[in-house]
């Protein structure tokens, strides 16, 4: 989900390397992450144009979906418990 939140609500671009380097997390750690995410369509990898070695992780509409989604279910929650 950390990586999920970076990639979606900071500006990019970003990269397997910033990721690590931001979150604290180990390469093959993010890589996992980014596996399963790309798996379900809620991240994309693409060549950086300006360094070919560099892959670009980009935003989804399914990844949007989801988050837009998944902040629905949080502001319920939340009024829920204050309803109390």
């Amino acid at each position: 989900m950390a990586i999920m939140l970076t990639v979606y609500l900071m500006d990019g671009p970003h990269t397997v390397r910033g990721l690590t380097t931001g979150l604290t997390i180990s390469k093959p750690a993010v890589t996992r992450a980014l596996d399963r995410l790309a798996g379900i369509d809620f991240i994309a990898r693409t060549k950086d144009p300006r360094d070919r070695r560099s892959v670009l992780i980009n935003r989804t509409e399914a990844g949007e979906e989801f988050l837009n989604h998944f902040a629905e279910i949080i502001a319920s929650a939340k009024r829920k418990t204050e309803l109390g």
